[in-house]
């Protein structure tokens, strides 16, 4: 009897962190002939992740190009993954989250009639535009998952009040808790040095990240304007902003912070190195998704720079504010978190208990070889 052929993909740093733990537990159970495709929408921040978590590709389609659209890596998904799929023949196929990559491979195991896998299934801003393109991106996925991982019960019922069956939904928890737990348990060197320095004596850490497209322009100005208020009126602090790329971001943070000396603008972080920041910071400002999940295992308090966001768990659970962008909100809150005191222990994580992966893997080999699971759906905090 031939084995289980099982394909995982994976595009941007994010799919390659969540993506981790599954793999591992995939390689650690055995019984499967198991591949991972990298279709290199990122390619060096993902190369770093793949790295510290020792995991080789087995198929890189290096569709990266300058200046890259929606279209382009959509064209290169579809013809890469279509050829994978037609060579491997893959009895599932496992994908991550709300990516270009995730949602071409998912409309290319739908096109080749397989087994589709989707974990961190469920996430709704129930905003069609906010974050773009990935709410409907991961919503599409959703659509024809054969597997919907559910990180934690809210996300499973959207999934069901959209009509999708319950027996094709597990509550497994995310699994960004396991790789950081494994990540903390096995520091990798720092590399950036302002990480290992920051922050200085006497002072306190805030971790600021902001890149979203929708807010580019006027809100992303607001956001930075905050901040520089927030440094003159909060003088024992430290800025640490790992900056994106993208120039409509660089462009207005060295205009309006890159001349004040507790404002420190970096390139952006290997993983090591933000796991590192996260366990030194009193306070983040992210618009980042999987940032307002990272923070809760830190318990440090989130500030999310969205309007909306589909992450509410770490807000109902008083991890997380939502301030959006506006300037007086942002500055507000944070001067209020920051000259507070903590009473009590930190909310418990929303996000999930580290054993993720290996539920998820259970869950897979269990359905493809008609054998009992091993492990139980993740009951939440």
């Amino acid at each position: 009897m031939s084995s289980t052929r099982i394909l995982s993909v994976i595009g941007t740093r994010p799919e390659a962190i969540k993506m981790a733990p599954v793999i591992r537990a995939l390689e650690a159970r055995g019984g499967t002939e198991h591949r991972v495709a990298l279709t290199g929408q990122h390619t060096d921040m993902v190369d770093q992740v793949l790295h510290a978590f020792r995991i080789e590709p087995d198929y890189d389609l290096d569709l990266m190009t300058p200046g890259q659209t929606l279209y382009d890596i959509g064209h290169a998904c579809l013809d890469g993954l279509r050829d994978v799929a037609a060579e491997f023949r893959p009895d599932v196929t496992i994908v991550q989250g709300d990516t270009a990559t995730v949602f071409f491979a998912a409309v290319v195991t739908f096109f080749q009639e397989g087994r589709l896998a989707h974990v961190e299934a469920g996430l709704r801003s129930h905003e069609k535009w906010a974050p773009f393109p990935e709410e409907m991106l991961r919503r599409m996925t959703d659509a024809v998952s054969d597997f919907c991982f559910a990180p934690t019960a809210a996300a499973a019922a959207n999934l069901v009040a959209e009509g999708i069956a319950s027996e094709r939904v597990w509550v497994t928890g995310n699994t960004v808790v396991d790789a950081l737990e494994e990540m903390r348990s096995n520091p990798l060197s720092l590399r950036n040095a302002r990480v290992a320095e920051l922050p200085a004596p006497g002072r306190r850490l805030v971790l600021l990240t902001a890149h979203r497209r929708e807010s580019f322009g006027r809100p992303l100005e607001r956001v930075f304007e905050a901040v520089a208020s927030l440094v003159e009126r909060v003088d024992d602090v430290d800025v640490l902003y790992p900056v994106h790329p993208n120039p409509r971001v660089r462009e207005p943070v060295r205009r309006i912070l890159g001349d004040h000396p507790r404002v420190h603008l970096a390139d952006p972080l290997d993983y090591g190195d933000l796991v590192a920041a996260l366990g030194k910071a009193s306070l983040v400002l992210t618009d980042s998704g999987g940032i307002q999940e990272e923070a809760p295992a830190f318990g440090v308090h989130t500030l999310v720079l969205r309007e909306v966001t589909e992450r509410p768990e770490a807000v109902q659970a008083g991890a997380a504010t939502l301030v959006g962008t506006d300037a007086g909100r942002i500055l507000s809150e944070a001067t209020r978190h920051l000259g507070g005191r903590q009473t009590g222990p930190a909310p418990a994580n929303p996000y999930g208990d580290g054993r993720a992966g290996e539920r998820i893997a259970d869950i897979i080999l269990a359905e493809l070889k008609g054998i009992p699971r091993e492990t139980t759906d993740w009951g939440g905090p």
